[in-house]
């Protein structure tokens, strides 16, 4: 397993990352199967383990907390905060209330002193980026975590986030954490270079695209009983044509390059300079063997170029899978 140094922490993170929000209510309810994939990732190398206090709503950070207490000192531990955890309106988004509540409760859930990677799950135009920054920043002085980053923040947001950093004289963001893969690759316009110039580390998510990318949804065809289509169809786009016509021409460069369809979607994700690592989040202990036989798996530049033709840099075949719709958008905001 290859290890590279996440942004300007001196911390060095597996190329690939362990996600775990479908261990749990989401995904996996056997704990002992959840904790055998936790550990097994670690054998592989993998030292990144990256979860979130909303996954089955605490369910996967108490489940982490279990499955590395014997090696804590060897992961890099990862959580988030943002979305609701409860009808309280205080009990979520940014703000230093919340955040001064949901770091104990995450520690508590994941049986640890500190958390090693702290991160906005969102932004939240309600709360001054400043104030949040404020909060993280007693947090990091307290010893309750030692870094801190955002997640599927536009590239106008990190930059506001950099500039409230400094005008503080405090650490800017470490991390950024957008989704990316070969069908979604917006963020190659401005997040990524954006990173790229502050020195900012970025941890990727969704390699696979909600599946699509592991080659087993074909147009026209039921799709497997245990997958995402099947088992949460509101959150799995299958009627969308171009990822359908995508994923067929990318079938046979995997084929020539003698590469599974997962391999080179994983393998692809890691390419970019600007990434740091890409999170695999397997449901089953099969999977996660699978995801494992992308390890050390590199492309060429023919196959690069090859994929390029397939789907063009910087485009999102579905605007959906940026994981953040501007609240600019909405109806109030642009009615004149």
């Amino acid at each position: 397993m290859e290890y590279r140094t996440l942004g300007r922490t001196g911390v060095s993170v597996s190329r690939f990352g362990l996600g775990t929000m479908v261990l749990g209510a989401w995904g996996n309810t056997d704990r002992s199967a959840c904790d055998r994939i936790v550990n097994r990732a670690l054998d592989a190398g993998i030292n990144l383990v990256d979860t979130a206090d909303v996954y089955a709503f605490g369910e996967s950070e108490e489940i982490v907390g279990a499955a590395i207490a014997a090696r804590r000192d060897d992961v890099v531990l990862a959580t988030k905060f943002h979305n609701p955890m409860g009808d309280d309106p205080n009990r979520r988004g940014n703000s230093r209330r919340w955040i001064n509540t949901a770091v104990d409760d995450s520690l508590r859930r994941l049986r640890t002193d500190r958390i090693d990677l702290y991160q906005m799950h969102r932004p939240d135009p309600s709360t001054d980026i400043a104030e949040t920054i404020d909060a993280l920043t007693d947090l990091v002085r307290a010893g309750k975590i030692l870094a801190w980053g955002t997640s599927t923040f536009p590239a106008a947001d990190i930059v506001e986030t950099c500039w409230a950093a400094e005008r503080r004289g405090v650490a800017l963001p470490h991390s950024e954490q957008p989704p990316y893969s070969i069908l979604c690759r917006g963020i190659e316009r401005d997040v990524l270079p954006t990173c790229r110039r502050h020195g900012i580390g970025t941890i990727v998510w969704s390699p696979l695209s909600g599946g699509w990318l592991t080659g087993k949804y074909r147009r026209g065809e039921s799709a497997p009983e245990s997958s995402r289509a099947a088992t949460n169809p509101d959150h799995f786009d299958g009627g969308n044509d171009d990822k359908f016509d995508a994923v067929e021409r990318l079938a046979p460069i995997a084929f020539e390059a003698g590469l599974s369809m997962t391999q080179l979607a994983l393998a692809w994700a890691v390419e970019h300079p600007a990434v740091t690592s890409a999170l695999i989040g397997p449901r089953t202990e099969e999977q996660l063997e699978d995801l494992l036989t992308a390890s050390d798996v590199s492309l060429t530049s023919d196959v690069l170029d090859a994929i390029d033709e397939v789907v063009t840099p910087g485009i999102d075949l579905n605007p959906a899978d940026t994981g953040w719709v501007s609240p600019g958008l909405d109806t109030a905001a642009r009615r004149r």
